[in-house]
């Protein structure tokens, strides 16, 4: 009878010595004695440390199968765990029987023992996942994404899922990817007319990629409650720096009978559960980041878990950067966007703690954020934590038909094609708010990492959609 396989991680943990199992995985290492002994350090991806398999030439198809066991390749071993002599783990693997399941050659493969930089590994982003740093990444990206489905599952919130396929640009910038089944190549050389006739494309009009899922997501709310979608969404913007993804996940709530206050805390919840969640059940990970990444990490992921977030309008923010005496590649004045370098100042120097920044001007904003009783602002709030800066951006959404109307026409939208996003505001609209978390974001905060391409599995920039 064959044995089931075992992970690293429960050996590790929970092995007893004396007990028979079977493990398999990846190579990391492997040293021969002279006295006729290899040991290999194994690993599974289930976990940062390495299990060691000690194998004697008394194991059948020992001098055949032990060279072929380079860096990288994998295998499959059965024997009995014994107590570790050595101080790093508790248990090791004596073997018993060995299949080697896949070769790896020692001179190609990649991933040999020394340093590689960031950059080079987004190059082999398919073999990256197996060094220390990316498996970490993987782990912690896992435990954030199961964070966020239970602390809204807990609070009976609905899952919905958005299109990813849309006719509607929830922002209004216009940076959207398009889809389309015509005939591209004729329209680069220039052989098709001028005006498309998108009546011949595939869905009879002209579609994109999502950039967000929150006005489907407005009309679920409306009808069944709160909600909230987690899904890939796409922008075609054409930016190259460590902070932006042309496709990448979020996560957004709407939850109806809110206004701004109730959203403002809901997602100081959010941001503190799943700070939580990673430091207590990525424990290992979470020490690796500390010690290899960023020395601040756990002291920074503390603070924010002991300080309420504090809330501050958008133009007490201004007026806080304009006094601070300080020289901005950005200039600072009101009316103008928070750039990255006026958030990380306002978390890092002045307040020295998580805020929210909330009221700002509704030129910035996008059509659907309620406008305030001013004129000037909308009931918009961005979250702001040291390091990274915006990671949540939301509003409460405007329910008057008349001023929703207004802003649609301030952004050059037309109302006709927005037409069912209109109609929830003519059949029993009611207050609501809601907003969004870039994963991408969290996950860069939580692992101290500086390039955004390397906390996805295969990141989408410009010029750049490998693997």
């Amino acid at each position: 009878m064959s044995l089931v396989r075992q992970t690293v991680k429960t050996l590790l943990h929970e092995g007893q010595p004396g007990a028979t199992v079977t493990v398999a995985g990846w190579v990391r290492t492997r040293r021969d004695s002279k006295q006729g002994f290899s040991f290999i350090e194994l690993n599974d991806g289930s976990c940062m440390a390495n299990l060691q398999l000690v194998v004697d030439a008394g194991v059948p198809g020992f001098e055949s199968n032990v060279k072929r066991l380079t860096t990288g390749a994998s295998l499959k071993a059965t024997g009995e765990l014994k107590a570790s002599p050595g101080s790093k783990q508790r248990v090791e693997l004596h073997v018993s029987s060995l299949e080697v399941l896949g070769d790896a050659d020692s001179v190609k493969y990649p991933l040999q023992k020394k340093g590689h930089s960031f950059e080079f590994l987004r190059e082999i982003a398919h073999l990256r996942p197996r060094t220390n740093t990316f498996g970490a990444i993987a782990r912690v990206r896992n435990c954030v994404s199961f964070s966020i489905h239970r602390f809204f599952q807990e609070r009976g919130f609905l899952y919905v899922h958005a299109p990813i396929i849309t006719t509607s640009d929830c922002e209004g910038a216009g940076e959207m990817f398009q889809v389309t089944t015509l005939p591209l190549d004729k329209l680069a050389a220039g052989t098709a007319t001028k005006s498309v006739n998108y009546g011949h494309d595939f869905f009879g009009k002209k579609a994109s990629l999502t950039v967000s899922g929150q006005l489907e997501g407005e009309i679920y709310a409306t009808a069944v409650g709160p909600v909230y979608t987690f899904g890939p969404t796409f922008r075609a913007e054409n930016s190259n720096t460590p902070r932006h993804l042309a496709e990448f996940w979020m996560i957004e709530p709407e939850i109806p009978f809110y206004e701004l206050a109730d959203n403002m805390q809901l997602a100081e919840d959010f941001i503190k559960t799943i700070i939580r969640d990673a430091l207590a059940q990525c424990a290992e990970d979470m020490a690796f980041f500390n010690e290899r990444i960023d020395k601040t990490i756990l002291e920074t992921l503390n603070h924010i878990l002991a300080h309420e977030f504090k809330r501050v309008t958008y133009t007490e923010a201004v007026e806080i950067l304009l006094a601070s005496g300080k020289e901005w590649e950005y200039p600072v004045s009101w009316g103008a966007n928070l750039q990255a370098e006026h958030e990380r100042y306002l978390t890092e120097q002045h307040f020295k703690q998580p805020i929210i920044v909330y009221d700002y001007p509704r030129t910035l904003k996008p059509f659907y954020m309620k406008c305030n009783a001013d004129g000037k602002t909308v009931r918009a709030m961005d979250v702001l934590v040291p390091r990274v800066g915006e990671i949540i951006g939301g509003s409460q959404r405007e329910e008057d038909l008349d001023v929703l109307l207004t802003r649609m026409q301030e952004c050059d939208l037309n109302p006709e094609e927005y037409w069912w996003y209109v109609d929830l505001r003519r059949f029993g609209t009611v207050p609501h708010a809601g907003f969004g978390l870039g994963l991408e974001r969290m996950i860069l905060l939580l692992t101290g990492m500086q390039n955004i391409r390397d906390v996805i599995p295969f990141p989408r920039t410009p010029k750049n959609a490998e693997f």
